[in-house]
C-alpha cells in the first residue's frame, strides 16, 4: 500500500471525517453523482430501446431491404409481379450479413361489414414468413400456419378488430377491385385465426396478413410469381452498406430499398435521440463534476493544517494531490455504486413489469421501452470516474499555493 493511499484511507474511515462541516456538502456530491449515474442510464436504456423497438417493428412488416420490380414504383400495392426463381432467392448466398429472405405480395381491399367499411391492404406471405416478428404482437387466438394447402385463415390487427367488431374465428368479406373497373368486384371470405397489436398505428390500421396464394389468383399470377421479397440482416448498423450490396447482387429490372429510405422520416426522428442523450449525458456530468469540485475544495480547506504538516516534513506536492484525489474517488466510487444500484434495479422493474405506458400514436410504443446492455454501462462509469477526476486536477493545484508555515497556522 502506498503512503498516499493510506493517508486517504485514514481520512476516510475516520470519524471525524463524518460529522465534519464537510459531511453534508460531500454527501450532495455522492447525490449528484448518483442522480447523474441515474439519468444517463436511464436516458441509454429508454432512447437506445426505443430505437431497437421501433426498428423491430418496422423490420417485421417490411423486412429490412425490400425487393421488387422497378415498375411497382414503390406502392404499397404489388403492381408487377416478380419470379421466385432468382439466385438470392431462398438464400442470398453473394452477400454476408443476410439471414433470411421470403417471398410476399400485397394487394389492397376493402372489408365491408352491415354498419362500416375500412379499407385495408393483404399481405400475403407464404411458408416462408418469419412468423417469429409476430409472435410478441399476438394478444388473442393463433398464428395462421399457410405452410400445406391452400385456407382462409387470417390475421388483423386488434385496432381493426376494435374498429370493426370482429372476434377470433368470425368470417370477414372483402372486396379487390378488378383491373377493369366495369366489371364487379372480387369478393373474398377470409376467417380471423388471430389477432395482432403491434403498437405501431400505421401498420395496425392497414394491414391484413393471408396466404400468398389468394393474392395469386386475384391478380391471375403463376404459382412462381410473387410482388416483391423482404430481407433480413443481422447487423442493423449495416443497413446502408448491405442495401448497396443488395442492390449490386440482383438483376437490373429489380429495384431495392432499405427501411431507412422508406420510412426516412420516422428515422430522422429517431436519430434525434442520439443529440438528446449526448446532451444528457453532457449535463450530468457537468453538475456532477461541479459538485465534486465543491466538495474537493472544502475537503482542502477542512485539511490546511494536515497540507502544512505533510509540505513542512518534506511531502511533495503532486503527492498530497494524490491524497485528496484518492478521497475524491472513492466518492465518486460510492456514488456510482448507489446510481447503478437504483438506475438499474428502475431499468430492470420497466423491462419485466412495464409500470411506464407510452401512447403509441406519438411513439409507436405501447410502453417505455428498455434495453439494458453492458457496453454503456461499462462506458457510463468508467466515463464518469475519469472526466470527474480530470476536472478535479484543475481545483486541486490550490495545494500547490498552500505555505507550510501559514498552513500550520490556520485555524
Amino acid at each position: 500500500m502506498n503512503f498516499e493511499f493510506f493517508i486517504a484511507k485514514r481520512l476516510i474511515s475516520a470519524k471525524k471525517y463524518k460529522s465534519s462541516i464537510s459531511a453534508p456538502i460531500i454527501k450532495i456530491a455522492i447525490a449528484a453523482i448518483a442522480i447523474g449515474v441515474i439519468m444517463m442510464l436511464v436516458s441509454f436504456a429508454t432512447g437506445i430501446g426505443l430505437q431497437v423497438k421501433i426498428r423491430e417493428k418496422i423490420a417485421a412488416f417490411n423486412g429490412h431491404i425490400t425487393i421488387q420490380s422497378y415498375d411497382n414504383n414503390s406502392s404499397q400495392v404489388s403492381l408487377m409481379p416478380v419470379s421466385v426463381d432468382q439466385d438470392f432467392y431462398p438464400e442470398f448466398k453473394s452477400v454476408e450479413g443476410i439471414t433470411h429472405v421470403q417471398a410476399v405480395a400485397t394487394k389492397a381491399g376493402i372489408i365491408r361489414t352491415e354498419t362500416d367499411f375500412e379499407g385495408i391492404i393483404v399481405k400475403g406471405v407464404g411458408s416462408d414468413f418469419m412468423w417469429r416478428n409476430f409472435e410478441d404482437f399476438l394478444v388473442e387466438g393463433e398464428l395462421p400456419d399457410y405452410s400445406d394447402g391452400l385456407n382462409e385463415d387470417i390475421l388483423i390487427s386488434e385496432y381493426l378488430s376494435n374498429r370493426l367488431g370482429f372476434k377470433v374465428g368470425d368470417k370477414i368479406i372483402t372486396y379487390f377491385l378488378r383491373e377493369d373497373e366495369n366489371k364487379l368486384p372480387w369478393v373474398r371470405a377470409f376467417l380471423v385465426k388471430g389477432i395482432y397489436s403491434s403498437g405501431f398505428q400505421e401498420f395496425d390500421e392497414l394491414y391484413v396478413i393471408s396466404d400468398i396464394r389468394h393474392i395469386q389468383r386475384l391478380n391471375n399470377w403463376e404459382k412462381d410469381q410473387v410482388g416483391g421479397f423482404e430481407v433480413f440482416i443481422d447487423d442493423f448498423d449495416q443497413l446502408d452498406q448491405k442495401g448497396v450490396e443488395v442492390y449490386d447482387n440482383t438483376n437490373s429490372f429489380l429495384d431495392t430499398q432499405t427501411i431507412k429510405q422508406k420510412y426516412s422520416s420516422i428515422f430522422e426522428w429517431l436519430s434525434l435521440f442520439d443529440f438528446n442523450i449526448a446532451l444528457i449525458i453532457g449535463i450530468m456530468i457537468l453538475v456532477a463534476g461541479i459538485n465534486m469540485i465543491t466538495a474537493l475544495l472544502v475537503l482542502i480547506l477542512e485539511r490546511t493544517q494536515m497540507i502544512g504538516i505533510l509540505k513542512a516534513i518534506g511531502g511533495a506536492d503532486w503527492s498530497i494531490r494524490k491524497i485528496f484525489l484518492y478521497n475524491a474517488s472513492y466518492l465518486i466510487l460510492l456514488g456510482l455504486f448507489w446510481g447503478n444500484l437504483i438506475g438499474l434495479g428502475l431499468l430492470f422493474i420497466q423491462k419485466y413489469f412495464k409500470l411506464f405506458p407510452l401512447n403509441p400514436e406519438t411513439y409507436y410504443v405501447t410502453e417505455v421501452p428498455v434495453y439494458i446492455g453492458w457496453e454503456y454501462i461499462l462506458a457510463v462509469n468508467i466515463g464518469t470516474l475519469i472526466l470527474c477526476l480530470l476536472m478535479l486536477l484543475i481545483p486541486s493545484i490550490i495545494i500547490t499555493k498552500i505555505s507550510p508555515v501559514k498552513a500550520m497556522k490556520f485555524d
